[in-house]
């Protein structure tokens, strides 16, 4: 006789009865609310260059798809923590990193 499984839970209801995964998928979300308040700064051929990163106590990170692409958001920090404050999000650290492999 084979043990009984658990019925399986769709992802969704699994993530919210989860504390830690409920809160990793706030984060998430967030992160990429903070890339879409700032995607309009950005010039239109880096769009597609960039993607939210993690968020977390110490800041938000921006990957780029290569150090040309990394250079020019470290130059546009500035301007894109004062949309994202402007749009109600809280201030912090924002970082950039060249994905790996990209």
């Amino acid at each position: 006789m084979t043990p009984a499984t658990p019925p399986s839970l769709p992802i969704r209801q699994a993530l919210d009865r989860s504390e830690p995964l409920a809160r990793l998928t706030q984060r998430l979300r967030e992160s990429a609310e903070r890339l879409d308040a700032i995607r309009p700064l950005l010039p239109p051929p880096m769009r597609a260059l960039v993607r939210c990163g993690p968020l977390d106590a110490e800041g938000w990170t921006m990957l780029a798809d290569n150090g040309a692409v990394a250079a020019k958001l470290r130059h546009m920090v500035p301007a894109l923590q004062q949309r994202l404050e402007s749009a109600g999000w809280p201030a912090v650290v924002i970082r950039v990193k060249v994905l790996s492999g990209a």
